[in-house]
């Protein structure tokens, strides 16, 4: 199964209004990461982006100014996210805005049975909360420092680690998949050779002659119903 696990910056809330300025996804195969990511800033146009916005991912007119517009990375896009499940914490924010932005194109919309939404994925495993990206990545012990603002590739990067603890983390990489260096997918293990040899002589005694009489002495000491003693007759 392929999975990208991806995040959303925007220039403010509404998303009939306002417009996508970052988009970040990692690429999972099996819940794998495969190493392949996507990121992109885009231009939005005639719409500035909100103080409020400015303040969570810093991003600044004057930074996004010479960067294409949506349609511009679009193909790329959907090149990318083609035959994948959407994976976003608090998803229905930003499908919300990468479908506004189809629509604007004439583009069909992501279906909801495409999406997967970490968030209420985290409020069904931890009922008590709370669920954000920091306080889960604090849960599993995956490391944050670095994440002083918000950005898309870095927040799909930690998510994409929180989404794989969630779903069982390394306990799943116990299953018999390896990583196929050559084409850079997760290939499933289908067979499993195991060989075995014969000692050509007896592995040593590690207990010294003195050793193994105190031994036989102390089971003795226990009676005949003793457990040890169906192992020394």
């Amino acid at each position: 199964m392929r999975e990208i696990v991806f995040d959303t910056e925007t220039t403010g809330l509404e998303n009939k209004a306002d417009r996508v300025i970052e988009i970040g996804g990692v690429e999972l195969l099996n819940h794998f990461p495969t190493g392949r990511t996507f990121h992109v800033y885009i231009n939005p146009g005639d719409r500035k982006v909100h103080p409020d916005a400015l303040a969570v991912h810093g991003i600044t007119d004057a930074f996004l100014k010479d960067k294409p517009s949506f349609a511009e990375i679009v193909p790329q896009l959907l090149e990318f996210f083609d035959g994948a499940k959407w994976v976003a914490h608090n998803a229905t924010f930003d499908m919300g805005f990468i479908n506004a932005e189809f629509d604007r194109l004439g583009l069909p919309p992501v279906t909801p049975d495409l999406v997967i939404d970490t968030l209420s994925l985290a409020r069904r495993k931890h009922p008590m909360g709370p669920n954000s990206l920091d306080a889960l990545c604090r849960r599993y012990g995956i490391d944050n420092s670095h994440r002083t603002k918000h950005g898309a590739l870095l927040d799909s990067e930690l998510l994409a680690e929180v989404y794989i603890e969630m779903l069982g983390g390394r306990q799943a990489a116990l299953g018999l998949t390896s990583v196929d260096p050559r084409r850079n997918q997760v290939v499933e293990v289908t067979e499993v050779i195991e060989i075995s040899y014969e000692r050509p002589r007896p592995m040593a005694a590690r207990l010294s002659p003195k050793e193994i009489e105190g031994h036989a002495q102390l089971v003795a000491s226990l009676g005949s119903k003793a457990i040890w003693s169906k192992y020394t007759n």
